[in-house]
């Protein structure tokens, strides 16, 4: 899997030597058993591309819209049905059958193979629709042992089927939990529908809370790797999520992705239509730093459709329609498949290598952080042109470290010649707090404006964290002079 990026790598990367690195708090080496288990967690997310912050720059995923029904009402949510053109939780274009799914599954791992998880989120939920859901694992799970297999759930029917999902090797399961006091919950959930009964309010929320927390201790005990999902709501739950944070922590989460609210009117959401705003980027960094220090965070998370395609960031979702796939004809070689992700592993490591002689050396004291946004197409490098960007991520920079923070939606600048000054001002917006952005290329005119408004432009093809740090110290040698 040679590529120009690998030789890239090549060329500038030397092997270094190994830095020990201590826990940061003046303790010994952990143990071995520590090292082991933390070595066999790591194998378990290395291709999971929401798992890992590392494996979403390389692998990707699919979802299969095979679970209509739904047995909550969310107040953010709106369930839609051929939208092809909106990328939010909860809308689809077409609805699959487990046949359906299967077959597209096989069809897109030959086609991409890179693609590692299949995961089933809705637009319902998974398991307000379990033989449906179930039944699609199954067809996958017997066709394409090496896909991994996930799933989004609410949580209110979890605690009935953690054997199911233990059966079927099911290793990832995603919650979203919002609240932990079913006060707050009354204001994000009208109602749950639970054991053939409607509860409105306090009670349903009380229900569903009940019920997440009896699935996440399930899922710890099952040893099934979980995900939270929060959606931050200023006002409702923003500063309770804080609490959320601890309590998941304790019942044994593994990683923590607390998302903004997608409030747009036009999706037709109670909180849309009555005006709920969602939080900036700086309220959203804020409480996602606040809960950084008691377990990890997701912050590369895509807030993706339920039918998604590809690599996060990208949605490849139209060119595999029920009308295109179904004609094709499966080429699922395992083999084919795995040389590929030898391929990935070598280039990983190479990336590791320049991205540890890039950090090497770093050591400056009391250095102020800056935000940079980077123009990627994926692979951890700075490779896409200004003007074809519909996301910057967004890395966290001091005199010893770049550190990914955050991805941002654009709108896409080049547009032959239309709409080029509105979606300029939508950039500037998404990047008014950043010192620079870091492009492949990027044209006379934009570049210009970016000057004017105080953000450097940086062309490069490289290692973003390589590129990152240098621009740093020249805009700290700037900063003296």
């Amino acid at each position: 899997m040679t590529s120009p990026s690998t030789r890239l790598l090549n060329s500038n990367a030397t092997e270094s030597p190994t830095q020990a690195k201590s826990g940061g708090c003046g303790c010994d080496s952990p143990s071995s058993a520590t090292v082991e288990r933390d070595q066999k967690l790591e194998e378990r997310i290395a291709k999971h591309p929401c798992y890992s912050e590392d494996a979403h720059h390389h692998y990707a995923r699919l979802h299969v819209a095979v679970a209509p029904a739904c047995n909550i009402q969310c107040n953010y949510c709106n369930r839609k049905y051929d939208c092809a053109n909106e990328s939010r939780p909860g809308v689809v274009s077409e609805l699959l059958t487990p046949e359906e799914a299967a077959h597209k599954a096989l069809v897109i791992g030959g086609k991409i193979p890179q693609m590692t998880v299949v995961g089933i989120a809705g637009p319902g939920d998974p398991l307000a629709n379990p033989e449906k859901t179930f039944r699609t694992f199954e067809l996958i799970a017997a066709q394409a042992p090496d896909i991994k297999l996930c799933l989004s759930t609410n949580g209110l029917m979890l605690p009935d089927y953690i054997d199911r999902i233990k059966q079927l090797n099911i290793d990832h399961v995603t919650i979203t939990i919002n609240m932990v006091d079913p006060e707050i919950g009354a204001l994000i959930y009208p109602w749950v529908h639970y054991r053939r009964k409607r509860y409105r309010g306090l009670e349903g929320a009380k229900i569903l809370h009940e019920r997440q927390m009896e699935g996440l201790q399930a899922l710890k005990d099952a040893d099934i790797l979980c995900k939270v999902n929060s959606v931050m709501i200023p006002g409702i739950n923003d500063h309770h999520l804080v609490e959320v944070n601890r309590v998941i922590r304790e019942k044994g989460a593994f990683l923590h992705n607390i998302m903004p609210l997608i409030s747009a009117p036009e999706h037709g959401t109670h909180f849309g239509l009555t005006g709920q705003r969602g939080p900036t980027p700086k309220e959203l960094k804020e409480v996602q730093d606040n809960c950084s220090g008691n377990m990890k965070m997701m912050r590369h998370c895509r807030q993706c459709r339920a039918d998604a395609v590809g690599l996060l960031g990208e949605d490849r979702s139209q060119e595999f329609s029920k009308e295109k796939f179904l004609e094709m004809t499966p080429e699922y070689d395992m083999e084919q498949r795995a040389t590929v992700h030898e391929g990935i592993e070598k280039f990983k490591e190479e990336l590791k290598v320049a991205k540890d002689k890039a950090l090497a050396g770093k050591k400056f004291a009391n250095s102020p952080k800056i935000l940079v946004a980077v123009a990627t197409k994926g692979g951890g490098l700075v490779n896409q042109h200004f003007g074809h960007a519909k996301e910057f991520q967004i890395y966290e920079v001091d005199g010893n470290d770049a550190r990914f923070v955050s991805h941002r939606k654009i709108d896409q600048y080049c547009q032959s010649g239309y709409g080029e000054e509105a979606s300029f001002e939508h950039i500037m917006k998404a990047i008014a707090d950043c010192k620079a952005v870091l492009v492949s290329k990027i044209g006379n005119s934009p570049q210009e404006k970016l000057q004017e408004a105080g953000i450097k432009s940086v062309e490069a093809y490289d290692v973003i964290e390589k590129v990152a740090l240098e621009f740093y110290e020249q805009y700290v040698k700037e900063l003296g002079n």
